[in-house]
């Protein structure tokens, strides 16, 4: 079994996925995806990921929101509520800027957000702050 990292993609753009899954692969992560929440959220359990990475809109325009959500406070996830949640998607207004006024946002605010078009150093720089790769023995 390998020693990486490994990252959880949740997006429904296939080309999305088979990009940042190269990219992150390059650099040592072990990638798996998933192309809804739902699918992500059925193979989370088996997958362990250190990271997940999660778009907003998916089957619906608020998905994304669902699976952080789920992940933080729902208790047959209780034992991954700490694995860190990079939302990524082309609503350029984070969760905490978008329901502003919203006492439970909190519920649904991943530990970084990011915009599409994907800015990649500042990505990878997330991803390795979160998830540090693992280092050759």
């Amino acid at each position: 079994m390998s020693n990486h990292k490994r990252v959880l993609i949740i997006d429904d753009d296939a080309d999305f996925r088979a990009v940042v899954s190269a990219l992150l692969a390059s650099e040592g992560y072990d990638v798996v995806e998933a192309s809804s929440g739902h699918d992500g959220l059925a193979h989370i359990g088996e997958i362990q990921p250190d990271l997940v990475i999660v778009d907003v809109m998916m089957e619906s325009a608020a998905e994304g929101y669902g699976v952080s959500q789920a992940l933080r406070f729902q208790p047959q996830f209780a034992r991954l509520q700490d694995v860190p949640i990079v939302m990524i998607s082309s609503i350029q207004e984070s969760p905490d800027e978008l329901f502003a006024r919203a006492s439970e946002v909190g519920m649904i605010r991943p530990d970084r957000y990011l915009t599409k078009p994907l800015d990649v150093p500042r990505f990878l720089a997330t991803v390795k702050q979160l998830a540090p790769p693992a280092v050759a023995t």
